[in-house]
């Protein structure tokens, strides 16, 4: 990855950062810009500005320079109300997933470094990669859209479908109404290629059209997203001073790495020094414990993932699959506490934190545990076949003819 955000002063504003060579008319670009321009200056939403780290990562390297206004900040801590915790254990949750709507999630954290890095390189577009119903091409393709920059996604599918238009449901709907450019590419293709050589071979399509292409990874996780999750950290740190709660723990879904790599990263060196714990939904633990090492070793921090985090496999049937045990899991919490877990992720690392604490209850007496909701909503909209009979309550009101009736009493508004 290219160093240039570390290096450079500032970087322009998005209205002026790139070419708008795409837009049809001097007139559309004008307006679009005007409009780029009167939401950054709403509450510092979409600006960019310095980036001054953590005084307790100071010494990490190399530090962003910059950092671009993306997610609504902070999201909330609440107490989450659980059936069956071990005896005095209290779980808390942070919602990330209340980081933004269609932009929302873990992701804008990275994404919030990503992008000024993006727009300080002067690209005028980003490539990225991703499940058929990733959350982080989602929130991609949203920012993308907000600074003015094309978006292009390579999707992971099926080999049947790969030569089929992939519909519009969940986070698809999305990224196809914001306009983004989609290529398909079969699991089997996928898994002999990579996703770093996919990139790689669009970028130089693009650059061939005369194009200037920002690639960003798979879930933004390289060492320059990691940052997105260590100012996480300073948040949280905040947040429990403020509040008076001093956590024990802390959980989260694990993806691509970048998220607990700042998480644990973050906890060592701030005051939280909570244990983190997080449940990998695709891969294997020592996968992660390797990727996490390398997005740490770019940060030069001189520590090892294994003392960082604990990582357990909560994948089961795989990556984006659920079991009906899984999927009644989410429907039971949601009735319960009313927190909407999505099933590729948070549902799987909830899961799997309760059934830690089940089989290993005396672990986690009278622990305050913080479990982070990543996001994911759109994701469950790709369930709804599988959902259909868990959920119900519904009936056709019964209304006898005693009830008097008189024409155009209700309003239809």
């Amino acid at each position: 990855m290219s160093s240039s955000l570390f290096l450079r002063p500032a970087i322009v504003v998005a209205s002026s950062a790139h070419s708008t060579a795409l837009l049809p008319n001097s007139r559309q670009r004008e307006k679009k810009t005007s409009i780029s321009s009167l939401m950054a200056s709403h509450r510092g939403f979409l600006a960019d500005r310095p980036y001054e780290p953590p005084s307790w990562a100071s010494h990490l390297s190399p530090i962003p320079s910059h950092i671009r206004s993306l997610a609504h900040l902070p999201t909330p801590i609440h107490k989450w109300n659980l059936p069956d915790l071990p005896e005095e254990t209290e779980v808390w949750i942070k919602r990330d997933d209340l980081s933004g709507m269609q932009l929302s999630g873990n992701k804008v954290r990275k994404l919030e470094f990503l992008m000024a890095e993006a727009l300080a390189q002067g690209a005028d577009c980003v490539i990225t990669v991703g499940g058929i119903q990733s959350n982080h091409c989602r929130a991609t393709a949203v920012a993308a859209k907000y600074l003015n920059l094309d978006c292009y996604l390579i999707l992971r599918t099926s080999k049947v479908l790969a030569d089929k238009d992939p519909g519009l449901t969940g986070n698809l709907l999305v990224e196809r109404l914001v306009g983004a450019h989609i290529d398909l590419v079969s699991k089997e293709e996928y898994a002999k290629i990579g996703s770093v050589a996919l990139a790689d071979l669009l970028k130089t399509r693009l650059i061939e059209e005369g194009r200037k292409p920002y690639i960003i990874p798979v879930g933004g996780s390289n060492s320059l997203g990691t940052w997105g999750y260590i100012e996480a950290v300073r948040e949280i740190e905040q947040q429990s001073q403020t509040d008076n709660i001093q956590f024990d723990d802390i959980v989260v879904a694990c993806g691509s790495g970048g998220t607990i790599a700042g998480l644990s990263l973050g906890a060592q060196l701030s005051s939280l020094k909570a244990e983190i714990h997080a449940f990998s939904v695709c891969d294997s633990p020592e996968y992660f414990y390797d990727f996490t090492q390398g997005l740490i070793d770019g940060l030069q921090a001189s520590a090892d993932s294994h003392d960082l985090v604990n990582i357990k496999d909560a994948k089961g049937l795989g990556y984006a699959m659920n079991t009906a045990e899984e999927l009644k899991f989410v429907k039971q919490i949601a009735e319960a506490t009313g927190v909407v877990l999505d099933p590729v992720y948070s549902g799987k690392a909830a899961i799997g934190m309760l059934r830690d604490m089940k089989e290993n209850p005396s672990k986690w007496k009278s622990h305050k545990v913080l479990f982070i909701h990543t996001g994911g909503l759109l994701g469950l909209f790709d369930k709804v076949d599988e959902m259909k009979s868990m959920v119900g309550k519904w009936r056709k009101m019964e209304i006898d003819d005693t009830v008097p009736r008189v024409e155009g009493t209700g309003k239809m508004f």
